[in-house]
């Protein structure tokens, strides 16, 4: 199941670029272009959701885990002295790309906590952090 308009499609099936950590038959995780800090990265479903209300409990569980397993990994990699786990469901709710995904968000005193970055990251910088995150994924 895909919708041919969404960004996140597009990535899963070569179509966008995107900088991939991690894929398996369940999930995908990248790198949100416009983070909010460095290593803010983004967990999404293989199959299109618009949200979390249309994901069945595998789907769910597949997602939970590599939230897991990705977060200490991005909090060791920043140096970030929090992480932060969000996911919006709905455009009251603040989401904006509709195809279900999880926030991981590196968190740092004094930095105020946002979901949403403003303005894209350089490439350079995405490559440089995609490699490190792969290579603590191994």
């Amino acid at each position: 199941m895909t919708s041919e308009n969404c960004i996140f499609c597009k990535i899963i099936a070569g179509k966008a670029p995107g900088h991939i950590l991690y894929r398996d038959d369940d999930v995908m995780c990248l790198l949100d272009i416009a983070p909010v800090s460095a290593g803010h990265a983004l967990i999404i479903p293989i199959k299109h959701h618009d949200n979390i209300f249309s994901l069945n409990k595998p789907e769910v569980s597949a997602l939970a885990l590599q939230s897991h397993r990705l977060a200490p990994i991005i909090k060791r990699v920043t140096g970030a002295d929090g992480l932060g786990i969000h996911q919006l469901n709905g455009r009251a709710a603040g989401q904006t790309v509709f195809h279900y995904h999880t926030h991981l968000i590196p968190c740092f005193h004094g930095k105020p906590m946002q979901i949403h970055g403003r303005k894209p990251a350089l490439k350079k910088d995405l490559d440089d952090m995609a490699e490190r995150l792969r290579a603590a994924l191994k």
